[in-house]
């Protein structure tokens, strides 16, 4: 059984940035330490398929219409709107604080921290210990750390690769903690230009991104118009895309040692076995499917859909998860698993009971996701993606846009997304999705869920 929350136990989780689902094979700490020792979700979906949205989801379990930090650009979103808003005030870091946690966040918090609001010693309320790049935060090497209100400079060594320090960083944090400690750890891998550590730069030599049914996809005509737009892939692009991947998987690789790193320090320090380790992505990543050589923010699989790993107590070795989970589902499984109190205007679910092995009769059947164009931004070279929001239930992708087109995917038959039945489908059907669609964007706190379990 999964420790009770009186027994204290720790808890770390490891939020990386831009991964898709599919790729923890790759690597082997996480594939030892992680996959095989724990459970694995196969349908985990974030809130928002960009950095920022979808990190204030983690951080306050909301969904992007309740906390309002709707692009990564100030003035509607990054950093500048979480903190002009006062999101931070109360986040899952300060639930655990108020626990009795010692609390530490390591890595990227929120997109252009500090901003324009805040110094570059300015540390939110909340954590303990914090160490978070101020300047240069995706080079991952030349970058200034705010380390507890200090600033320290790090330059192109092979000692300042940022997956490295944190991990140093990480040890030190489990190994002096005197008492349950929560540890958010957001590597910046597998982000552009997803720049590795110098002793991975020749891994992956001949390996090319995955040749899905999706990639380049070959019959666009009944897509809206952002994706009819664009030409199928050249020669040269995929060439690009390939070598796209293999640099963010040697990123990753980083990541990899650092996640062997923290468990390391935990079985070192005694505390491997009353600790929960929790590994996912802030959003996936598009490389060559649906025409799309890199980026996100699409409400495709390869977008919204991302990886989570639970290790810790109670959680059965090797195990898969099939309930549908979300981002904003993160937050509340922390708070219960250290006994916190959650705020009612938490949206999410506590995953604890299906860490337990439990199964729900009532449980979410509906995944929302929103997206929102930034202000005064647009592609010159093609037609962005417009603002939308999508339904991702257990069967289908429904996905309506600012446009007024709309996407509708049978996943249970065409699990690629490649034919839109938007045009003609089942009017019942669609009455349905949209009927659930807005509950869920009109719902606040408990009422959320109430609609996620809609069928």
């Amino acid at each position: 059984m999964v420790a009770a929350s009186a027994s204290r136990p720790n808890v770390v989780l490891i939020v990386v940035d831009d991964l898709e689902a599919g790729t923890l094979a790759y690597f082997p700490n996480i594939q030892r330490q992680l996959v095989r020792q724990g459970a694995s979700f196969d349908r985990f979906f974030v809130t928002n398929s960009w950095c920022c949205p979808s990190r204030a989801s983690i951080l306050r379990s909301q969904y992007v219409h309740s906390h309002g930090v709707l692009t990564n650009t100030a003035p509607e979103g990054g950093f500048d709107r979480f903190h002009t808003s006062g999101l931070e005030r109360s986040t899952i870091g300060t639930w655990m604080q108020a626990a009795g946690y010692r609390t530490a966040l390591m890595g990227k918090f929120l997109n252009h921290y500090p901003g324009r609001t805040a110094g570059e010693t300015y540390v939110p309320p909340g954590w303990d210990e914090w160490a978070v790049p101020v300047t240069n935060l995706y080079e991952e090497y030349g970058y200034r750390l705010n380390e507890n209100g200090g600033l320290t400079e790090h330059g192109w060594g092979r000692e300042d690769y940022l997956s490295d320090v944190l991990a140093d960083k990480s040890r030190a944090f489990i190994e002096s903690s005197g008492k349950p400690f929560f540890l958010y750890l957001a590597p910046i891998a597998p982000h552009n230009p997803a720049n590795a550590a110098w002793r991975h730069e020749e891994a992956f030599p001949q390996l090319s991104a995955p040749r899905t049914p999706s990639f380049n996809q070959a019959d666009v005509s009944r897509e809206p118009l952002w994706l009819r737009s664009r030409l199928p892939l050249s020669q040269e692009q995929i060439e690009a895309v390939d070598r796209r991947h293999r640099a963010r998987l040697r990123a990753m690789l980083g990541v990899d040692d650092l996640v062997g790193t923290v468990v390391d320090a935990l079985r070192a320090s005694g505390h491997l076995d009353d600790t929960y380790l929790l590994f996912t992505s802030d959003n996936g990543f598009h490389l060559g499917t649906h025409r799309l050589p890199q980026g996100k923010t699409t409400p495709f699989e390869e977008a919204i859909k991302v990886p989570l790993v639970v290790r810790g107590p109670g959680v059965r070795r090797g195990s898969t998860i099939t309930q549908m989970a979300a981002t904003v589902d993160l937050a509340p499984t922390v708070a219960e698993l250290g006994g916190a109190a959650l705020p009612a205007f938490a949206e999410g679910r506590s995953l604890v009971p299906l860490l337990k092995g439990a199964r729900p009769a009532a449980w979410r059947h509906n995944a929302l996701i929103e997206f929102n164009r930034p202000v005064n931004r647009s592609s010159a070279r093609q037609t962005p993606v417009p603002a939308y929001q999508a339904l991702r239930t257990e069967r289908y992708t429904f996905v309506r846009y600012d446009t007024g087109e709309k996407q509708l995917y049978d996943l249970q038959k065409d699990p690629y997304q490649l034919v839109n039945l938007a045009s003609a489908a089942d009017a019942t059907l669609m009455a349905g999705l949209e009927a659930r669609l807005n509950a869920l964007v009109a719902c606040s706190g408990a009422s959320c869920r109430q609609a996620d379990a809609r069928q």
